[in-house]
Order: structure tokens, then C-alpha cells, then sequence
């Protein structure tokens, strides 16, 4: 986002954040998520190196048009296995796929932070004498 948006969104009493904040996901979970949103980026981008219509990568995968087009928007219902085939049916090499995945962003390390009141884990008190 825009340094300028986010100015303006935070003056008019928005708060911004990541997405990984918001959802409460973990380092592991938004990992996997950003691996899955870069495979689907690099099928489409594939695909129109290739030239070819979603409705003609769906004839070469024995698939649907639409299918295709639920890949590309790495919808929840695809797995990274359909993925992944996909771009070897295109033609990418396990070098190629390697680069896609190692394309997800550094910011993913753990970082320490402190979970909302309502995720918290009570701690119990010790009992005097026991």
C-alpha cells in the first residue's frame, strides 16, 4: 500500500495491518498461505507466456475453464498439488518451480507478539502452602 493511502486511511480512524495480524495466523500458516498465492501467480503467469486461453490450459489438464480461473485466484478449494502438476504440465522444470517458491516474501520470520486478551492462556496463580 501507498505511504499516502495509508496516511490518509489511518487519519480517518482506519487501522492497517497485515492480513497474518487481522486473521491471527500463525508464521507457519501465513507461509503456506503466501507459497499457495505465489504458485497461483506463477500459473497465470505461465500460462500467458504461453499464449494460451484459460480454456485452453483447461483442455491440456482435462479440467474446466473455470477451474482454471479458481487456480489462478488460488481459491481455497484448490490444493498446492493441483498446483504444482499444473505448472509441470505447462512445462516448468522442478528449477523453475523451486525459483516461484523461493519468490515468497522475506517478512515471514517469527516475530514475538502478543496474542489478543481473548487468545491469551489464563495463568494460574500458585497457591500459597501447597
Amino acid at each position: 500500500m501507498k505511504r499516502a493511502k495509508r496516511v490518509r486511511l489511518e487519519a480517518a480512524g482506519w487501522r492497517v495491518g497485515a492480513a497474518e495480524d487481522f486473521l491471527g495466523l500463525s508464521v507457519a500458516e501465513t507461509a503456506y498461505v503466501e507459497m499457495k498465492l505465489t504458485l497461483a501467480r506463477a500459473l497465470r503467469e505461465r500460462r500467458q507466456r504461453r499464449r494460451l486461453s484459460q480454456a485452453d490450459l483447461a483442455r491440456v489438464l482435462g479440467s474446466s475453464q473455470s477451474r482454471v480461473a479458481k487456480m489462478e485466484a488460488a481459491d481455497r478449494t484448490v490444493s498446492t498439488d493441483l498446483l504444482i502438476r499444473s505448472l509441470f504440465a505447462l512445462g516448468s522444470s522442478r528449477r523453475e518451480l523451486a525459483a516461484a517458491i523461493g519468490r515468497v516474501p522475506r517478512r515471514l520470520k517469527p516475530r514475538s507478539r502478543k496474542l489478543p486478551q481473548s487468545r491469551q492462556i489464563p495463568r494460574l496463580k500458585p497457591r500459597l502452602g501447597a
